[in-house]
């Protein structure tokens, strides 16, 4: 049986295709469009108050950066051993590496690349040094460190997550969730700032959301086959999705609307964004469940306006309570 990782691409594809073609099908691969999910790293220096210091917005920044190519690196990795899998899927065969666009070689040697550049990035963090009066993780080794390592869990958890823990059941679905924890986390400690745990219990709710709703937009999408493309999704079945996703939506509304009433910061005008964060949650129900969409949310944001909409007012008024009006 050959390889996951040294298929034969489709005949005639990549052997037609031009320098510039397969630089076009990299940076498709990467996924630029997902790296909206990385946005979770400023979280906490926006939650905190310190989005306009130009220290820890220069910190920020790098994160987000660093994270992004982690990300993309992952995105890779998982298309390399996904691969003939893919070719079976309605949607996910048009990828670079399924469909032939991109080389494997290519894949593998851009991947090596990103996770260098990646860890240059996280190295650079230390040039932007932060006062030990401010380095509330000084005695655990100090913010730089601990969000270094942070990058580094990260990896080890997706790479994980691609050759053994998708496929066990509801597993799978926790481990996506830790992955946008692990951000808003590596955005508290590159800050460094301390933010309410609300907030990591919010993140962790509604990323189970987005990844219940994936699995079960699969489930509707793949239909009977399902099964076929990946063997995890014959322990899923779309009641057991439905009940579960309502039991996530009912405790991430509850769990943002107590952080808005007990934020230690002061700053209960944020209850203004309640509403709209309950119509966004709403809205993206009807996108599941009648549309048929969700499987991808970075291409719902960016495709329904409403959803568009709602999140630019959430952040408006986020970023008028805590930076415009008096606290």
């Amino acid at each position: 049986m050959a390889s996951p990782i040294t298929p034969q691409p489709p005949s005639g594809v990549t052997s037609t295709l031009s320098t510039k073609g397969r630089l076009r099908a990299l940076l498709k691969g990467m996924r630029p469009k997902q790296w909206t999910k990385n946005a979770t790293l400023f979280i906490a220096i926006t939650f905190s108050g310190h989005l306009l210091l130009l220290n820890e917005f220069e910190r920020a920044l790098l994160a987000f950066l660093a994270f992004c190519l982690a990300s993309s690196g992952i995105y890779l990795f998982n298309d390399l051993l996904d691969i003939e899998k893919d070719r079976q899927h309605p949607v996910k065969c048009s990828r670079p590496l399924a469909s032939g666009q991109l080389p494997v070689s290519w894949a593998v040697v851009a991947m090596v690349i990103i996770v260098l550049v990646c860890a240059a990035l996280s190295l650079a963090i230390f040039a932007f040094p932060v006062m030990p009066s401010r380095d509330i993780y000084a005695n655990l080794g100090g913010s730089n460190l601990l969000f270094s390592l942070c990058v580094l869990a990260y990896l080890v958890l997706m790479v994980l997550y691609g050759v053994w823990l998708k496929h066990i059941v509801l597993i799978d679905i926790f481990v996506i969730a830790c992955g946008f924890v692990l951000r808003v986390i590596a955005g508290a400690l590159v800050t460094p700032v301390s933010i309410s745990p609300w907030l990591y219990m919010v993140t962790c709710l509604l990323s189970l959301f987005l990844a219940l709703s994936k699995r079960r937009n699969e489930l509707v999408l793949l239909q009977g086959k399902a099964g076929t493309h990946r063997q995890i999704l014959n322990e899923y079945n779309i009641p057991m999705l439905d009940q579960m996703i309502t039991v996530v939506t009912t405790c991430t509304l509850m769990a943002y609307s107590l952080y808005t009433v007990e934020a230690p910061t002061g700053y209960h005008n944020i209850i203004l964004t309640v509403p709209f964060v309950l119509y966004g949650l709403f809205r993206y129900l009807y996108l599941v469940y009648v549309r048929k969409d969700g499987g991808s949310p970075d291409e719902v944001l960016l495709h329904d306006r409403h959803m568009l909409v709602t999140v630019v007012i959430c952040t408006v008024i986020i970023l008028a309570v805590f930076y415009v009006l008096p606290h």
